[in-house]
């Protein structure tokens, strides 16, 4: 039996033949060993990126200025549930001082009025003011789990709160200096791309 001309590129390879009966391919890479991950042909695998909540690239940890707009949020909610217990307190001693001075023979019709006026608009004040400290402690707990639309209720908050402290700052109180600083902070790192990307991030479905 004749082999062909050893000198021929293209006759029969000497050892080229596997267990089994089966050649190599030409062209094609071959199956890569057990236990080995198989690269696509003509690139190399990229190795994977470490994310978190479900896709490459998201934070994984709330970010530091995201954790102090947080506590300012608590700060000041915690400020104004102090406001408001002030102002029903101030509306029942208003009540009270006017009631005294109808005892001492003034106008009981008058008296009466304005110690009701008085003490239903510290009332309501003071309600008002406690529904926007609850609008920030909540917010401020929604933090570690809520979307971006915490985010915007936490902007938009420090922006009425930087508001609303600049008209007292103008009534020469001088403690609304705090609440604008803080309003300002809350705002400024809550709209930073870092803070956008943590509550923009995905999360994992349970």
């Amino acid at each position: 039996m004749s082999f062909g001309d050893p000198n021929n590129p293209y006759g029969q390879q000497q050892g080229g033949q596997q267990p089994g009966g089966q050649q190599p391919g030409y062209g094609y890479p071959q199956q890569a060993p057990q236990g080995v991950p198989q690269q696509g042909y003509g690139y190399p695998q990229a190795p994977p990126v470490q994310g978190g909540y479900g896709f490459p690239g998201a934070p994984t940890e709330m970010p530091g200025g995201v954790k102090a707009a947080r506590i300012m949020l608590y700060v000041l909610g915690g400020f104004q549930v102090i406001g408001a217990i002030v102002m029903v307190v101030a509306g029942a001693w208003l009540s009270d001082k006017l009631a005294e001075s109808e005892s001492y023979g003034s106008s009981s019709a008058s008296s009466q009025d304005v110690a009701d006026i008085g003490m239903a608009v510290f009332v309501v004040v003071g309600i008002l003011t406690l529904g926007i400290a609850l609008w920030a402690i909540l917010t401020a707990a929604k933090f570690s789990s809520g979307g971006n639309g915490v985010r915007i209720s936490a902007i938009v908050y420090g922006s009425l709160v930087t508001l609303f402290s600049a008209i007292s700052l103008l009534t020469t109180n001088v403690f609304a200096i705090i609440s604008i600083a803080l309003g300002v902070l809350v705002i400024v790192f809550c709209a930073r791309q870092d803070g956008a990307a943590w509550f923009r991030r995905q999360r994992q479905q349970y």
